[in-house]
């Protein structure tokens, strides 16, 4: 039997192997071959100073109580804890970390130039079986000497995590990545996100609406459209990230894969009678409430997009 060959242990050693310009095999292919994750080979030491990156530790924590909170309320709350902060510097450190305040206001953010932006398809539904409705959304991930951020796409009726990456960028690429996991194992009737511009582009929609899959977007400031994903991030740092206190990018690679299969296979929550979401979104529990009338969400969607204006950029 032939056996693997021996890979360098070190991640910074591999890291040093792959070429960006070779001519046959891609990033993504060298990193397969050398067992490296992306998101390691792309990572950037953050440029952030030790006060910046504590203060958006501090940030994180904060928001995962208080997410209505905008600039004004969490550089009130600082400024308490006795530190010195000017509301300027907490609102960059916001954008960067991707925080916005859930309090209903004049649009303000916009889609990205050209984006489609599809309607909110979950009001008043019922959801009562697994691959019914999927979402997804972006997290800030603390690091002791810098930052990632995370994604995930989670079944909503059975708050199984189907697939997750990481980035040191606010892209669409890992994004994408996620949802070609996903959509290898199964697919929903929707898909659900907000309208962050990772989520309207044509990459990552064009792989829904090719599967006739209806897409749902939140309206900006609604706090409860997406609970189900902002109650995983509060577990997923409450029960790993805070009490881990990762120092490098494999470390935060291993531990949240460690940490997806205990939330996935042994976590039990009480929503779902005391099952873990692999037991349900895999044999499904009796139906706890009606299902409304059904509607055909990817007609809806269909014609949402025929009629729909682009977003473009002023002359």
């Amino acid at each position: 039997m032939a056996q693997k060959k021996k890979l360098p242990a070190s991640a910074e050693t591999r890291r040093a192997l792959i070429d960006p310009r070779h001519d046959s095999l891609s990033i993504r292919r060298q990193c397969e071959l050398l067992d490296l994750p992306r998101s390691t080979f792309y990572y950037l030491p953050a440029t952030e100073t030790e006060e910046n990156l504590r203060f958006m530790r501090l940030l994180d924590e904060q928001y995962l109580q208080t997410p209505f909170w905008g600039s004004r309320n969490m550089t009130t709350w600082l400024r308490q804890q006795g530190l010195r902060i000017n509301r300027k510097r907490v609102q960059r450190l916001m954008r960067l970390m991707g925080l916005e305040g859930l309090a209903p206001r004049p649009t303000t953010t916009k889609p990205a130039p050209g984006h489609r932006v599809f309607p909110y398809l979950l009001r008043n539904v019922a959801i009562t079986h697994a691959d019914h409705v999927w979402s997804t959304d972006i997290t800030y991930i603390p690091m002791r000497k810098g930052y990632l951020y995370l994604a995930a796409i989670m079944d909503w009726h059975s708050r199984y995590v189907l697939s997750w990456r990481l980035s040191n960028r606010l892209d669409s690429c890992f994004c994408v990545e996620a949802l070609e996991e996903a959509l290898t194992q199964s697919q929903p009737e929707i898909f659900n996100s907000d309208q962050g511009s990772q989520f309207t582009c044509e990459d990552f929609t064009s792989r829904l609406l090719d599967r006739a899959v209806a897409i749902s977007m939140d309206g900006r400031g609604r706090a409860l459209d997406n609970a189900f994903i902002e109650r995983l991030w509060r577990s997923v740092k409450y029960e790993n990230i805070y009490l881990k206190d990762y120092a490098t990018v494999d470390e935060v690679y291993e531990g949240l894969k460690d940490y997806f299969w205990f939330y996935n296979r042994a976590r039990f929550h009480q929503a779902l009678d005391n099952q873990t979401p692999y037991q349900v979104y895999h044999w499904g529990p009796a139906k706890r409430v009606p299902s409304l009338p059904a509607r055909n969400y990817a007609a809806i969607s269909k014609e949402f997009v025929s009629t729909v204006t682009l977003v473009r950029p002023s002359a």
